[in-house]
């Protein structure tokens, strides 16, 4: 009797996290991978400026991979792209038309070249030999959002990728017609975006954040506007960009990522008034009436153009008493510490400041918990699985799911890893893949291990103390005192007597190390650190990274 082959889902990323969404289906000989994204790193993991998916599974299995498909264009979705690319062949890879723009973008900037980039929209379908994939429009808080119907042996699998629902949306509403025809055909396993899933009620339409904007723009006619956004929200950008047509008003531009994302938007279509943008020196000799400044650094990121604003440090721009600064936008979790800090710099310059708690200025791109019934009841699913999202916000959207029917036995909260198998009658938990993190430092790939991390902790917290010896190996004679060097540690002129100590003590344990038979650099080094601890630990309390550093030189 032939054995019923069952088809895998799991994910390398996004479960138990915001960040480096990447999921891949696999039945038999045939693997599609939906996203690669990065997550930016928290700050315990210092130096490193990205977290990718560990991409192992994919690369023993390269020859079964048939295509990347991309839901819409976030760094949290395509911003592990190039690792990806550098490490594993992907023989396609599908996205709607902004993402493939954004990915060009970024390829060309790390000089990758791959021309296999194919754009679909919501009338496309791709067929492989197991796989038939077809695409669903959402809305969402940048252009060309899609999730994705998988059709396989043992039934189909719905992503929706990042999503709400807006009935009355700047972009194109959601094709809800399409979802529920999916639904009544039947769907196995649906997979659904949970960043939102602790909010209760329906998240506001952006329609209403234009109107609050353009109170702003009413009320302020005569002052210069600051607006602070994400770059990626085109739809948002689009809305200021109108209003200040509307107000006769020239907007200029500041940040890297705000740049790319305009010219993108302009070259697409999607913002029309090119000729309204201007340059920071034509910005400075307008009135401030005439002029609005669209920004990158709503989340207070230091070097962003809002944070050297605020500072007083931007080359090109310096705040005046009667600026309007509006913060279109929330505070990611674990940035309203900083935020904060540059509100308080904007309030200390005299400026009046607008955020979204004190008026409807930002609306999350992500469903809140009737959004996610919604999306529930059009589909219809068997079985469920919430993913985007730590582990808090898997576990309500599961209860969410409970409600609207799922039985609770067919709803799973996963783990980058977990394998579900789907066969015709059943889907459990079967099985698990690697699936950690990998850390990118500057051009660095992998090679920061969590030895590194910890190293940077301490040396973050207690210093560095180096120590610097001119041996004769050959002689096994010391040549001089020697000197000691700190950072972060203990200031020298105010610490003589321990510096001096340290020294004799480096001193002592060098000439007794030289009278061993077969003394080796590795073996002084290690016994003047591990002597040096305990000296360092009773005077000071704390024991810094201590670095030996020995020169051989020939008498």
């Amino acid at each position: 009797m032939k054995q019923e082959l069952t088809t895998k889902v799991f994910a390398l990323g996004g479960l138990g996290e915001v960040g480096k969404n990447m999921y891949c289906v696999m039945y038999h000989n045939e693997i599609i991978i939906v996203d690669a994204g990065v997550m930016f790193p928290e700050d315990d993991l210092l130096g490193i400026d990205y977290v990718i998916p560990d991409f192992t599974f994919l690369k023993q299995n390269e020859d079964k991979i048939k295509a990347l498909f991309i839901t819409h264009g976030h760094e949290d979705h395509i911003g592990g792209i190039p690792f990806l690319l550098q490490t594993v062949k992907i023989p396609k890879i599908y996205a709607p038309n902004q993402a493939k723009a954004l990915i060009d973008k970024k390829l060309q900037e790390r000089n990758i070249k791959y021309k296999n980039i194919i754009i679909y929209d919501d009338k496309t379908t791709v067929k492989t030999k197991h796989f038939n994939i077809e695409f669903f429009r959402t809305t969402h808080s940048i252009p060309d959002s899609h999730g994705i119907a998988i059709g396989t042996p043992n039934g189909t699998i719905v992503m929706t990728g990042d999503f709400k629902f807006d009935l009355t949306p700047i972009g194109p509403m959601s094709d809800i017609h399409k979802m529920a025809k999916i639904g009544q055909r039947g769907v196995k396993l649906l997979m659904s975006d949970s960043t939102n899933a602790l909010v209760p009620g329906s998240s506001l339409s952006e329609s209403k954040v234009d109107e609050a904007l353009g109170e702003i723009f009413d009320n302020y006619q005569n002052n210069r506007i600051i607006i602070a956004t994400f770059a990626s929200n085109i739809y948002r950008l689009k809305h200021i960009i109108e209003t200040c047509k509307k107000h006769k008003r020239k907007v200029a531009l500041f940040g890297r990522s705000m740049d790319t994302s305009i010219e993108i938007a302009t070259k697409y279509g999607y913002i029309k008034d090119k000729d309204i943008i201007i340059t920071a020196e034509e910005a400075n000799r307008l009135k401030p009436k005439e002029v609005c400044l669209l920004c990158t650094g709503s989340q207070g990121e230091p070097l962003a153009a809002l944070s050297r604003i605020a500072n007083g440090t931007h080359r090109q721009i310096h705040l005046i008493p009667n600026d309007i600064v509006v913060f279109s936008s929330s505070p990611i979790p674990g940035n309203a510490g900083s935020v904060s800090k540059t509100i308080n710099k904007l309030a200390l310059k005299g400026v009046k400041v607008f955020t979204n708690s004190m008026t409807e200025i930002h609306t999350s791109g992500h469903a809140n918990q009737e959004e996610l019934k919604w999306m529930i009841r059009l589909f219809k699913p068997e079985y469920f699985a919430p993913y985007h999202g730590e582990y808090r916000m898997l576990k309500t959207h599961c209860d969410v799911a409970i409600e609207c029917g799922v039985p609770k036995n067919n709803t799973f909260i996963l783990e980058n890893g977990d394998v579900l198998s789907v066969s015709k009658h059943v889907i459990r938990k079967q099985g698990h893949v690697n699936a950690g993190d990998i850390y990118v430092d500057g051009s660095r790939i992998g090679d920061v291990g969590n030895v590194i991390i910890k190293d940077r902790k301490l040396m973050s917290n207690n210093g560095i103390l180096a120590i610097v010896a001119n041996i004769d190996i050959g002689k096994k004679k010391l040549l001089g005192l020697p000197s000691v060097t700190t950072r972060g540690y203990i200031l020298v002129n105010e610490n003589e007597d321990l510096i001096r100590d340290i020294q004799k003590k480096a001193e002592q344990i060098i000439i007794n190390k030289l009278k061993d038979r077969n003394v080796n650099y590795s073996d002084l080094k290690q016994e003047i650190i591990n002597d040096l601890m305990p000296l360092l630990s009773d005077r000071i309390g704390r024991v810094p990274i201590i670095l030996p550093i020995i020169m051989d030189i020939k008498m």
